[in-house]
């Protein structure tokens, strides 16, 4: 796919710029390509330099997932997990919630969700890919906000020696997958259809280095987290009692974490420019350059000073 010279990094299209002496004249190659780049190789540069903000918006939407995947086991271990007199589901498949729900609510947004949203929209998949990795930022800073609910009532009941039902810890759960099903694969599939086409078989690698990221940040947050809020006479956060600790204002510091993350994304995803498009025609009134550039187009006026191959 040969990508169209954009406005958008102007800066690196210089590197694009033939000075004399660079192009050997029998086969127009550059004499040296570590000064002279093509514009294919530019842009596919900027490819890089704008799905790298995208990228990093995800690794708080997967701390989500992972503090939700420790601390829901050990909310179970001190509520009520028995289905019937005999059975007792065990604590760390509780998780398991989270999981069915992705893997339902996939085909049901293909299936019901898309033709709806289509006839709205307008566009082909419904929502674009990074509508939907939004919506999943959003709902995965909602599922924590609402762990944090449950696990402030989880906790005022096993102060006064009650047992909470480990139902209780669905509707995060179910959140939670949600968010996975919009945010996760929408990762996937942005990374694989705008990364450019030389490195497709990096793209989903990226997707793994969110995960990797998100465990790191995780580690720090508790790290910080208990240290911080610890003390003489107190509890931290996070103690190994989890009645005596505030697991809840865990779960608020993240959600709110998560709603700074989604406004990012949402500044980031309003200057991004997907593969393959141009940016948007200047008003000739407000940008003087582009007046020049209206006679024959951007390309064509740098058609005879670009190195395009």
């Amino acid at each position: 796919m040969k990508l169209p010279l954009t406005l958008q990094f102007r800066f690196l299209n210089k590197a694009a710029i033939k000075c004399e002496g660079e192009v050997r004249q029998d086969d127009g190659e550059p004499n040296n390509p570590w000064s002279l780049c093509s514009v294919q190789m530019v842009e596919e540069v900027k490819c890089l330099l704008r799905i790298v903000p995208i990228w990093a918006s995800g690794i708080i939407c997967f701390v989500a997932v992972s503090q939700q995947w420790t601390f829901t086991v050990l909310q179970s271990l001190t509520m009520d997990r028995h289905l019937g007199r005999r059975f007792q589901v065990p604590a760390a498949s509780v998780g398991i919630i989270s999981l069915v729900t992705l893997t339902l609510f996939i085909p049901v947004y293909d299936r019901l969700l898309v033709p709806f949203l289509r006839s709205i929209t307008g566009h082909e998949s419904g929502l674009t890919l990074l509508q939907r990795q939004g919506v999943g930022l959003f709902v995965s800073a909602l599922a924590m906000a609402v762990a944090g609910l449950v696990e402030a009532r989880r906790r005022r009941e096993d102060l006064a020696e009650r047992m909470s039902a480990v139902a209780w810890l669905s509707p995060q759960l179910v959140l939670m997958g949600v968010a996975e099903a919009f945010n996760a694969v929408g990762q996937v599939e942005f990374y694989n259809q705008q990364f450019p086409e030389h490195m497709q078989t990096l793209a989903g690698s990226l997707f793994y280095c969110s995960l990797a990221g998100a465990g790191y940040i995780s580690s720090l947050l508790i790290a910080v987290v208990q240290k911080a809020t610890a003390g003489e006479g107190r509890h931290s956060w996070l103690d190994q009692d989890i009645s005596a600790g505030h697991l809840d204002y865990f779960y608020y510091l993240i959600a709110g974490l998560g709603m700074l993350n989604f406004c990012y994304f949402l500044l980031c995803a309003r200057s991004y420019r997907y593969k393959g498009t141009t940016d948007p025609n200047p008003d000739p009134d407000r940008d003087p350059r582009a007046r020049e550039e209206d006679g024959g187009g951007l390309q064509e006026q740098l058609a005879d000073v670009a190195f395009v191959r």
